[in-house]
């Protein structure tokens, strides 16, 4: 914990630097070459392989240098871009704002916004000034969303859905691969005004425009399309407090035809306040940028927030893995 923040810088530069991708690309190489491949000085490139080889990145062989097999692993699997989406998320938007923390814990705000230009009061908002920081920002949502998002297919049942409304859905990311799954289904994503461009143009790269579309909105002050099947919040919940949880959880119920379903997506704390460990990293983040609110909740907080929206019939589905993603999905009973 004392020396975290040296270690990710480690992780960071090794991403940045393409110095994985060189030895994956390249096989085991000397020193010597390493730093000419990349372009650094004998001593800056000696600092680099020390670090990386230390924690476990790289693996030094007498005198060559290659790619850890828990690199590899991740590679094989499809993880290791969605890791790097990740690190470049956490590099340039959240450890500006983690300096922060304190102050934010100290004032019960989220203090680290003042670290990304702009007025409006929360992130999201302000990314429209900065497309390179709003890019990354979708990359890793995009890639965090993926690492746990095939769940939503397997634990959902939409066979008989045709309307499903993705609250805040981002780039589309969940929406896509839903409709991709149920062909008689039609989703509508909500996403405010400034980014729906994005999701747009998501939407046409995968050739969904028929049955995909954006509604431009502000969940907070317009009122949902209504005659819905199922309204999905997909790392949404985790923004905002929990009484502009029920709120949203209200005009869900009300966008929802009876017997219709709300969906809760995204990571998820113990009940006993015990973990798991990437819940509370993660909660950092929540508490110094995003809004004046949010954490990594548990899981009965979300369940008290709908019963108190009207909710009824709550189920829980937690997804295995590493990340601490979970579903909960509650009915709305006349």
């Amino acid at each position: 914990m004392l020396f975290g923040a040296a270690a990710f810088q480690y992780l960071n530069a090794a991403c940045e630097l393409g110095l994985l991708e060189l030895l994956h690309e390249h096989g085991p190489l000397p020193a010597e070459e390493i730093r000419a491949r990349l372009g650094l000085a004998e001593r800056a490139a000696d600092i680099l392989l020390l670090g990386c080889t230390t924690l476990g990145l790289t693996v030094k062989d007498g005198t060559r240098y290659r790619r850890a097999e828990l690199i590899d692993a991740l590679d094989r699997d499809g993880a290791w871009q969605k890791i790097k989406d990740t690190v470049a998320f956490e590099q340039h938007i959240v450890y500006p704002g983690q300096a922060d923390f304190t102050e934010s814990l100290r004032t019960n705000t989220n203090a680290g916004l003042r670290r990304i230009p702009g007025t409006h009061p929360d992130l999201y908002h302000r990314f429209s000034a900065h497309p390179s920081l709003e890019a990354v920002f979708y990359r890793y949502m995009r890639s965090w969303s993926e690492l746990a998002n095939a769940h939503l297919v397997d634990a959902l049942d939409l066979s008989r859905a045709e309307q499903l409304l993705d609250c805040g859905g981002g780039d589309a990311v969940n929406a896509v691969l839903l409709a991709r799954a149920h062909p008689q289904l039609h989703v509508t994503v909500l996403e405010i005004p400034a980014s729906a461009p994005l999701t747009e143009a998501r939407i046409a790269e995968a050739a969904l425009g028929d049955r995909v579309t954006v509604a431009p909105c502000d969940m907070f002050s317009e009122d949902f399309p209504a005659g819905m099947d199922v309204v999905l919040f997909a790392h949404q919940l985790v923004i905002w407090t929990p009484e502009e949880n029920t709120a949203l959880l209200r005009k869900a119920r009300t966008a929802l035809r009876p017997g219709g379903r709300v969906v809760i997506f995204n990571s998820m704390s113990h009940d006993y306040g015990d973990g798991p460990l990437v819940a509370a990293l993660d909660s950092v983040y929540f508490a110094a940028l995003p809004a004046e609110g949010g954490m990594i909740y548990p899981w009965r907080l979300h369940e008290k927030c709908l019963r108190e929206a009207g909710f009824g019939a709550i189920r829980r589905i937690p997804v295995p893995g590493w990340t601490p993603h979970g579903i909960i999905v509650a009915t709305k009973e006349p």
